[in-house]
């Protein structure tokens, strides 16, 4: 069993970033929709596995421009709330939906969290936009029938939804304290290549042309 180091932690603190999906392109784009741990909480610019995926992208000679509208502290349903607007600003052709930690962590209901993803994969569907759902793993001491509970919420709306999955973003680095900053609850950047190296096999399909 994956042993997780975050015990007891709430995400907070990290305003929007928004990379070259923000400047006028004709690229597709590529929308990155979390919280803290997507939008590079305590890392200097550039920093974040969503940058990193930047240079992944040219790097694999991938046409694709990213706009990270991750903000630190967000649930899944401020994130609901936002994520209209944000599909109307940055016409995504990838949208990677990596919000409901702090769902978990502040111990809202998980049908709460269900339905709020339900709704955003929806939405972002509406604009003709793939979908890679992301899932979150909560540390032990909030119970085993609630973490269980949680967790099965992430595959249960990628079946139903038929989406791509993939678990836990930070199933690569959870079992290590040397990969989080001092606060042990957000990745330091040394973690980051191996945040973005866990999504890439999952994201990269959805990049193919129709």
């Amino acid at each position: 069993m994956l042993r997780i180091l975050l015990v007891s932690f709430v995400l907070f603190g990290a305003a929007e970033k928004v990379g070259a999906g923000d400047t006028a392109t004709n690229a597709p784009t590529i929308l990155v929709f979390g919280d803290s741990l997507s939008a590079g909480h305590g890392l200097a610019n550039g920093q974040a596995w969503p940058a990193l995926l930047e240079r992944r992208l040219k790097a694999e000679k991938l046409p694709h421009a990213v706009a990270n509208a991750s903000i630190g502290g967000e649930t899944s349903a401020g994130g609901r709330a936002r994520l209209p607007a944000a599909l109307d600003r940055f016409k995504p052709a990838v949208v990677v939906v990596a919000l409901g930690a702090n769902d978990g962590l502040r111990g809202l209901p998980v049908a709460q969290l269900r339905d709020n993803l339900v709704a955003m994969v929806r939405v972002a569907k509406a604009k003709k936009a793939r979908v890679l759902l992301v899932g979150m793993r909560l540390p032990p001491n909030y119970g085993s029938p609630y973490t269980e509970e949680f967790a099965r919420i992430f595959t249960a709306v990628a079946k139903q939804e038929k989406l791509p999955l993939l678990p836990f973003l930070l199933e690569p680095v959870a079992n290590d304290r040397a990969n989080f900053q001092p606060d042990g609850l957000h990745p330091v950047a040394g973690a980051q290549p191996k945040i973005l190296d866990h999504v890439w096999p999952a994201l990269k399909p959805l990049l193919k042309p129709r």
